[in-house]
């Protein structure tokens, strides 16, 4: 009889099988409430990578973190008209607290652009107080109908940032750095993803936002996936918070702003980009273990071997881990680390031992060969630079390969049905173009130029839209 795979595979149902991978790798398990999530250690310790990568790229453009309240009156929300009518059906809204009906119902931030624009009207004085560059790490709350483990859920993790600047241009290239060099370069570099940059179409635009440009990735099914947003707001929030400057030339002028977020889904595209039917495939350089040294045997010398190899391995800079619980059998050990997509295994029983050598198991380029011990601090290094760089190719070659050029909506349609993305020119497509293909499901995910980079408006000419069905 066949055995009965581990995982769902892809091909039968991917929604099964990124359900299944996200439990037995031990990423997270649902909440108490539906639509929230608990992170188990595993996936909490992915999240923990991101964050002091992403953190370290913030501080660099000079941003600050800060901390802002969890509650936000309602009636802050209500003094941006298209904040407040987009995240509507969103909010959750507390009505009692301290065993008493509250005065005002206050909201759990969905998002903090209101209660920090209240602040930043306080804080902004003079155009010396300008930029000011503030980023919070904190949770946010959108009541989610159809929700998906760091998909969808209606609590998660993220960073938001918010900035103030004195001019629109200062604004304007501010958000664009973060789009680029903050979530691009980290998203490409270290979680090996491919991604399309673009702008949104009106009809996609964070609520209150002039402009939103958006990171764009390949699902392994072919859907899209958003993966982190950086937005113009103009001056709409400085506006309806009256937050003004005294300029050099003596006058009271208003800010001009941007927020730009990125948030725990990133572990889910993580899943959904690089995994395969065996588990995840987990970046060497986002990796919390790079390599796991595996004794199959309880035998004294294989313990003392593993564990030899496992120091020769920190010292060469690898992240490791000694795994020597041999009272579990070997395979079911294997299977877990296979899951959990550590980049490279060290196998080493008596065998191996008598020969001087170790099974080196690839997790991401797959394949074994048998290697001598001595040789492992130089060749891990290597084996990880070789993989991080072949997942970023594998991401990107599916991408290209089913994404096809259309000139109709009909076409587009028939594109993404068959698991890909189209590219549809934007003047043949147009708004009415796009509600048409909202009938079947399919959104416009961005607009590129034609040479595939970010245009600077809606309707530059030769601009292209990039279309697909959606997480």
């Amino acid at each position: 009889m066949a055995k009965t795979p581990v995982l769902t595979p892809q091909a039968d149902d991917f929604p099964r099988w990124y359900q299944d991978l996200i439990h037995k790798a031990e990423l997270a398990d649902n909440g108490p409430v539906r639509g929230t999530m608990v992170i188990r250690p595993y996936g909490y310790g992915l999240w923990e990578r991101m964050q002091q990568d992403m953190d370290a790229r913030i501080k660099a453009t000079g941003t600050q973190n800060a901390y802002f309240p969890l509650l936000i009156p309602q009636s802050y929300l209500t003094r941006e008209a298209e904040h407040v009518e987009g995240f509507a059906p969103e909010l959750a809204v507390v009505t009692h607290g301290g065993g008493k009906e509250l005065e005002e119902p206050v909201v759990i931030r969905p998002t903090s652009e209101t209660i920090i624009n209240e602040y930043f009207a306080k804080w902004v004085q003079s155009h010396r107080d300008l930029p000011l560059l503030i980023n919070q790490w904190a949770n946010v709350v959108r009541w989610e109908m159809r929700p998906r483990l760091f998909l969808r859920t209606s609590e998660f993790l993220w960073q938001e940032g918010h900035t103030a600047h004195a001019t629109y241009e200062e604004a304007r290239d501010f958000a664009a750095h973060i789009h680029r060099h903050v979530y691009g370069d980290f998203m490409r570099d270290v979680l090996a993803m491919d991604f399309v940059l673009g702008r949104k179409t009106a009809k996609e635009r964070f609520a209150g936002a002039i402009n939103t440009l958006t990171l764009e990735g390949m699902m392994g099914d072919g859907k899209a996936l958003q993966l982190g947003t950086s937005h113009e707001l103009g001056q709409n929030f400085a506006k309806a918070f009256q937050t003004r400057y005294l300029s050099k030339e003596g006058r009271q002028e208003l800010v001009w702003q941007t927020s730009w977020g990125s948030t725990t889904r990133m572990i889910g595209a993580l899943v959904m980009m690089h995994g395969d039917d065996h588990g995840m495939r987990v970046p060497p350089r986002l990796a919390p273990v790079q390599a796991v040294v595996l004794a199959i045997k309880g035998d004294d010398a294989v313990l003392a071997e593993v564990r030899a190899i496992g120091a020769a391995l920190e010292a060469a800079g690898v992240r490791v881990h000694v795994d020597d619980r041999t009272d579990l059998p070997f395979g079911r050990r294997a299977v877990d680390w296979e899951l959990k997509g550590v980049p490279v295994r060290v196998e080493v029983g008596p065998r191996d031992l008598a020969s001087g050598t170790a099974m080196l198991v690839r997790r991401i380029a797959g394949g074994k060969e048998p290697v001598a011990t001595g040789a492992l601090a130089a060749l891990v290094p290597a084996v990880l630079d070789e993989d991080q760089s072949l997942l970023l190719t594998q991401a990107r070659a599916r991408r290209e390969s089913r994404t096809a050029d259309v000139a109709t909506v009909e076409e587009a349609v028939e594109a993404t049905a068959a698991g890909g993305w189209a590219r549809v020119p934007w003047a043949a497509l147009g708004e009415e173009g796009e509600a048409r293909l909202a009938e079947h499901a399919v959104t416009v995910r961005c607009l590129v130029a034609e040479d595939g980079s970010v245009p600077e408006a809606d309707e530059t000419p030769g601009n292209v839209a990039v279309v697909a069905r959606s997480y």
